[in-house]
Order: structure tokens, then sequence, then C-alpha cells
């Protein structure tokens, strides 16, 4: 009967046939439509009205001056829980697209598992036939080594170019769906219904790879379309420009591109690509977009930029979308590189030979994007503050590109090195450029002489990303001083910049963190600071100085599993608007690849395992501790400062000074914040994570004084822990390495590891011969004989290399064989007296 009533009335979809107030009367209300759209109207603006908000509702709407309060109540509850329930059941339809999906991919990669276990169960057969015939096993070399690599075709006539296309798109097809690639689960990402995709990486073979497979809301043209706009997803792609452009087979299209990277940190230079990009669409309908590199300089590098890239190579890589029957697209996403990793310093390499990287800086970063762009063009995301998600969407990308500008320095952005002060901890470029708002996003300020930028990296260790970013976020007062913010943000006013403290400022110590935006899984959070400070003159008594600070946060969670956690930040008017001129700054923690093999006494102290102390005592504890003792990141700070013309030098000076006393707080912070043993600042925590130690250090002393005839360290007579916090904050390097033919080292003080730039677990990393330039070498071979005969040797100033490549000079150097009890050589040491970075 209800039904009935309601569609008599009409209002069947809002909300009428309900019960007078559910309690009294058999009686059914009845909805005209003009009440209903009354009602609708009211429910859009608020949908829970409170009862003074129902009462004015009926004194102002005449047409409900027959329903009684109590069913304008129930009308509210109804319609509450009719939305619900479409929401509810909109989401489960959407699981169960995506389960179906899901279920999809999944059966493929099953068969595709399939096929590989046939092949390998095929090439162990024939291995075992080679095996029983070795003249077919000398016959199949022979034949192996005629086969030569096909030469490079010239790449610049259309049929070559199309030939490299299509063979570019039959190896990146088998890597996209077939067995071309031993593909394995990328650790801590499982498929299920909560997952965005199936995410895996190559296992072995040249190069890093990594595939993911996933259910985008979205056609397939606008996925393609946004892919191949790889700057507006790819924080770390800085520009990417097509030179040319050939019609192909099937409507597809042959592209010359030409890419730029980033470099992650100061300690390594950008890579850049030139390639050949093939986009077209497959049989079933699936469309396909597939690059690989091509052979020579192209047309893209620039004489002035040159020498701050390194050309790296994109093996058959890219996408292959396929629309869902369910709804939506099917994409898969292959990215395979070459990165040259033998280009950077040693310490940094994971972060080029690491499979895991990749798939999360390019990879499911491409995927998340298109997942981002179908929540937010279906309407489910809202963001704060009425913006659209486009804007809010592009103050996060020119807030990290203004950063990485920063962090590389291009020439061609105008930046300059300038001279130091005899410390080369931190690096001071200048832009002098003149530049308009506006005119470039990331570097868009208008400065009426130009921009400093201080950057300084350092390594750390025992230190989790996730949990140093967020203090620096939540706790700014510990590290920051509120003048040097307040002069950042004078130079948005039309007043010229003033230098800090020719205005002195007090931060009050409260900061309000406002959300703006985030990420569907909450990865990178988008919010507006606000500092509140207060400003101390006699003439202008105790004003209010408040600053705010547009701050972009990313892998703030401790569960994160992303391969970039940073903070970076740039003052902004408090009016906010969508062109506001942005100069960033701010830190990036990179973790490189954790060590699995724990704390283990033959890597810790490779004494040539004379060092009879248990080795059990350092197995890893059932609460991980190990791995996190192994746990080592790179964190590069950067911070950007206006300045006019004539005070280019002071600010310099200033912008060096500030960055020394960051990097000094994160240094106390990271102390303070290790959840390690690792013990990097008493003889307590070393003895605690390295039992051999104390044995080591008295017999390092008593070898000293034995050879030389004087002490190395005061009161070396004592014991324990006594003399090992001596040793250990020496003031000279001293360094142990062991006594083999290709001496590592093994030990050293804090000196030492500051000297070669490194911890006390990436310190075996390290070979004796590598921090030794060619006349290093040559001068501690001359002394080999005599350090062999007379036990020490003496080796002149000189200059080695640190584990990030630097070069530090010394004045001197002293060698000398370290006994044992039982008088036999265990391991050598080195003292570097007055050592200084050149």
């Amino acid at each position: 009967m209800a039904a009935a009533v309601a569609m008599r009335s009409g209002s069947g979809d809002g909300g009428g046939g309900y019960e007078k107030g559910g309690i009294d009367t058999g009686k059914y209300v009845r909805y005209t439509p003009e009440q209903v759209e009354a009602l609708e109207r009211v429910y859009a603006e608020c949908p829970k009205p409170s009862s003074a908000r129902r009462q004015q509702l009926l004194r102002e709407c005449p047409i409900l001056s027959n329903i009684e309060p109590k069913q304008i109540k129930v009308w509210f509850q109804n319609r509450r829980c009719r939305d619900k329930q479409r929401k509810e059941s909109s989401r489960l339809q959407a699981v169960n697209r995506k389960l179906t999906a899901m279920n999809k991919l999944l059966m493929e990669e099953n068969e595709r598992l399939q096929k590989q276990v046939s092949q390998l169960v095929h090439e162990n057969a024939y291995m075992k036939r080679q095996l029983q015939n070795p003249s077919l096993a000398n016959d199949a070399s022979c034949d192996s080594n005629l086969t030569a690599p096909a030469n490079l075709r010239d790449a610049s006539n259309p049929s070559g170019l199309l030939s490299i296309a299509e063979e570019t798109l039959t190896e990146f097809l088998s890597k996209a769906t077939g067995t071309a690639i031993d593909w394995v689960q990328m650790p801590g990402m499982k498929p299920g219904p909560d997952s965005f995709g199936i995410v895996t990486i190559s296992h072995g073979g040249r190069g890093v790879a990594a595939r993911a497979c996933g259910l985008v809301n979205l056609e397939p043209t606008k996925i393609v379309e946004i892919l191949k706009d790889r700057p507006s997803w790819f924080r770390d792609c800085r520009s990417l420009e097509v030179f040319t452009m050939l019609p192909a087979g099937n409507g597809g299209t042959i592209e010359l591109v030409y890419m730029q990277m980033y470099a992650p940190t100061t300690l390594v230079p950008a890579r850049d690509f030139w390639t050949l990009r093939y986009t077209t669409t497959m049989e079933d309908g699936s469309l396909v977009v597939c690059e690989r590199s091509l052979s020579g300089s192209g047309d893209g590098q620039s004489a002035a930029t040159s020498q701050q890239f390194v050309r790296a190579e994109m093996l058959p890589s890219g996408y292959l979308v396929r629309q869902c029957e369910a709804g939506g697209s099917i994409v898969r996403i292959v990215d395979h590189l070459d990165l040259d990793a033998w280009s950077v310093p040693e310490v940094l390499r994971p972060l080029y030979e690491s499979s895991r990287v990749v798939a999360q800086k390019m990879t499911t970063a491409a995927l998340r994007h298109l997942r981002q762009i179908a929540q937010e063009t279906s309407g489910e995301v809202v963001y704060a503050m009425g913006r659209q998600p486009a804007v809010l969407r592009t103050f996060s990308q020119r807030l990290s590109r203004g950063f990485n500008d920063a962090i590389s320095g291009f020439n061609d952005d105008g930046w300059s090195i300038m001279a130091g002060d005899g410390i080369e901890d931190v690096i001071i470029a200048c832009n002098s450029k003149k530049i308009r708002s506006g005119s470039n996003p990331a570097t868009a300020f208008g400065a009426p002489g130009g921009i400093i930028c201080a950057k300084a990296s350092m390594l750390l260790q025992s230190v989790p990303p996730a949990v140093l970013v967020r203090f620096l976020r939540e706790h700014r007062s510990e590290w920051a001083d509120y003048n040097f913010d307040a002069y950042s943000a004078s130079a948005l006013k039309t007043s010229p910049c003033s230098l800090p403290g020719l205005r002195p400022m007090r931060f009050s110590g409260s900061q309000i963190i406002m959300p703006l935006a985030h990420t569907v899984e909450n990865e990178e959070i988008l919010e507006v600071v606000r500092l509140e400070g207060q400003t101390l003159t006699h003439d202008e008594g105790l004003l209010s100085r408040d600053i705010h600070l547009l701050q972009l946060c990313t892998g703030i969670d401790e569960k994160s599993m992303g391969s970039c956690f940073q903070l970076v930040f740039a003052p902004i008017d408090e009016l906010f608007p969508d062109d506001a001129p942005l100069i960033s700054s701010g830190f990036r923690v990179i973790p490189l690849d954790i060590k699995t093999d724990g704390l283990s006494s033959g890597r810790t102290l490779d004494l040539a395992s004379s060092l009879e102390v248990g080795a059990t005592t350092q197995q890893a504890s059932a609460d991980g501790s190990q791995d996190v003792c192994n746990l080592r990141s790179v964190l590069t700070i950067a911070f950007q400062f206006p300045y006019e013309i004539h005070l280019q030098d002071t600010v310099a000076a200033m912008a060096r000074q500030y960055v020394r006393s960051i990097v000094s707080a994160v240094q106390r912070v990271s102390m303070a914040i290790s959840p390690s043993q690792s013990g990097l600042n008493t003889g307590q925590k070393i003895i605690s994570g390295f039992p051999e130690a104390a044995t080591l250090v008295r017999w390092i002393c008593q070898s000293y004084r034995y050879h030389l005839g004087v002490d190395l360290v005061s009161h070396s007579d004592q014991a324990g822990e006594s003399l090992l916090r001596m040793f250990w904050d020496h003031q000279d390097a001293v360094l142990c390495c062991s006594f083999k033919e290709k001496p590592v080292f093994t030990f050293g003080n804090q000196m030492g590891i500051d000297m070669l730039e490194t911890t006390l677990i990436a310190l075996q990393d390290l070979t004796l011969d590598k921090i030794f330039d060619e006349p290093g070498r040559k001068a501690l071979h001359a002394e080999v004989p005599k350090l062999m005969e007379q036990g020490y040797a003496y080796l002149p100033a000189g200059v080695c290399l640190s584990g990030m490549g630097r070069h530090v000079s010394y004045e001197q150097a002293v060698a000398w064989k370290v006994l044992g009890e039982d008088g036999n050589v265990h391991c050598l040491a080195f003292c570097f007296v007055n050592w200084s970075f050149v």
C-alpha cells in the first residue's frame, strides 16, 4: 500500500510513502512532488537538520504546513538510510568489478606461470641430454658462439624506425604478458580486494625492471593520454620533449623522445634518455604504448647541461591497456631500465640497482596516479577550501619540482655554484635570473636579485625515515629558525626583503596544520601550516606576525613502503591564490637497501677469525632490531632564499650557516629517535652491538705503544668501556683493516667513520685500495716492506677518497700491525692526522 501511495504522489525516489511518524496511526503520509522537491533542497544543504531547522522549514515552506514535525524527521531519516544504501550498493558493485578483473589477472598470471614451468621443464630435460652426451654440448657451444647480436640499424629513416618499433612491441609484450623476464612478487604487495593491483619485480637479468597490473575506472584513450604525459605523474621526470612524430600502421604513431630525470641527491648526476616511443592498437582493440632507447646522443641534450647528465638506457618498456567488460580498463605497466649504476659512489648504488626502487618510484606511481584521477573524475574525492583537485595536484607538483630543481641545480635554469669557505660540507648555488611570477612553476618567484640555494647530503644509520620526517614535520621548533621563515615569507610582500636580525622575531611555539588534500592511500599529504610569531620592536610594540607555509609530506606513515620520504614546504601569502609563487625548501630521505646478513661477527670484525668470542652472541633478536641496525639512508637538505643583488654574498653566508645548523639539529634528532643499538656515541652501546670491540681496541692501543713507544690515547692502561670510549672519541681518524691480500676495513672510531663518510656497518664495504688515489697507493706500497719488517711505517701527507667519493687530505698517516695475545698479526691499523675535506 505504501508503494502504491508513493507512486500515486510521484515521490517514490524522494522519500514518499512513510507512516505518520511510524508510531500513532496506520495512515500513510502522501508527499506531493512540490513537497519532495522542497525537502530535497534542504537535504542537499543539510542531510541531518536539527529540530530547530526542521521547525524553521515548516514555517518557511507553506506547502509543508500539513506535515507534522515527526513526519519530517522520519523523512530525513529514511532519506539518509536510502542514500547510505545506494552508496553501499555502488561500493559493492565497484568491489565486485575489481574482484572480477583481479580474478582475470590472476588467471592470466597463472597461465603465464604454467608456461614458464613448462619451459623450465623443457630446458631441464635439454640440459640433462647435453650433460649425458658431451659431443652435443660442444656442438651447441659452437653454435652459440656463431650467434652474434644484430647490428644496429639506421634509425634516421622511417623504415628503420618502423622495424625498431615492431621489435620493441614484440619484446614489450613478452615482458607484459609472457616469460621474457623472471618476475617475482614485490615484497609487501599482496593482491586482494583492497590492493590496487599486482606488482612484480625482476629477479636477476640485465638492469632493473618492474611490472604492475591493475583495474582503473577510466577509458583506455584517457589512460594512454595520462601515461604518455610522464612529467604529470612521475616526480623524478624533469622534462619530456617529442622531437619527431611519424605515422605508422593501424593509426599508430612513432615518436622520438628526449627525457631528463632529476638527480635524487646532490651526490649523483642526473639521468637522461633518448628513446623511440611507439603507440598502436592491437587486433583485440587493446592500446599499446611501448618505448626503448636508441643509440646516439639524440637531439635533446644541450651543451650547457651535457656534463650534468649520464645517459641511461630504457630497455623495451611500456603500457598495455584493454577495455574491461564490466567497466573501466585493465592496465599493464612495464618499466625496464639500465641506470648505469657504476657511475655513482658504491654506497649509493642500491638506488640504481634495485628493481624495488623502480617499482615504487615509477611503476606503482603511475598506477596510483591513474587511480587518483579516476576517483577525482567520479567525484569521490572532496578537498578542503573549495579547491579543485587539479589545482591542488598542481601545487603538489610545483612544490616537488621546485625542490628537485634546487637539488639538481641545472645550468640551463640559471644555476651556478658559488665559491665555498674552505669547508665543502654545504654547496651554495646561485640563480641570478630575474624570474617573473608564474613564468616557471619550479622557480616562479619575483625576487629582484635572484635565489640562493644551500644544500647538503649526509648518510644516516639506523634511523627510520618515516619517523624522522614525521618528527621534522611535527617538531619544527627543534630545527627551524623562525627568523629565516619570516625572511623568506617577506619576499612575498611588495616591500623589499630584509635580512634576519634586522627585525627580531619570536616564535610562539605554536604551529597549526590545516590539511588540504591527500592521495588515495595517504602516501602524500598537502597541507597549509600556520606559524604563530610575534615581532618585537620599540616602535611597533607587540604585533602578530603569522607565517603561512604550503607543505607537502611524503611517506610519513611508519608502514610506508615508499622509496622516498620528503618534507617540502614554501612560504605563501595567507590569501593563497591559485597562481601563488612557490620557492621550495625541505628534506628528502632515501632508504638504501637493507642488508640481510645481520650483524654477524664474521661480517662486523673480520680479524682473521682469531677473536674467539662467542659467534652466537650477535644473532638477530626476535623484535627485528638487527634489521633496524642495518638500515641506511641518504638525507638531502636544500633551502632556498631570495636575495637582492647587493646582498648576494651576505645571504649566501647566512644560508650556509643556517643549513649547517640544520644539519647539526638533524644529527641530534637522529640520535634521539634511533631505536637501534648500533652505538655511535658511547662505548657502552658499541660494546652491546660489538662484543669484540673492547678486545680489539685494547690490542690496537697496546700494539701502537709496543711499536712506536708512545700511547695512542691517554691512560691506555685502562680497559673495557673506559678505554673504548677514549678510543671512540680520539681526535684523529683510526681505522682497522683485515690482514689479507685485499684488505677490507673492519672497524674504526668516530673520526675514522666521519672521514670516510660511512657508518660502522657500511665500513666493511670499503677496501683499503679504494680510498687511496694513485700517489697514495704508490706511497703505501713503498712502505709495505718497512711495515712488515719493523711493524709500523709513516706515510707522507696525501689525499684519499671518502665512501661518497669526496677527496680528503691528511698531514700524515701511521700504519702498524695489531698483535693479539698470542703475538700473531690479526689486522692492520691506520691513524690519519689532521684530515679535512678538500
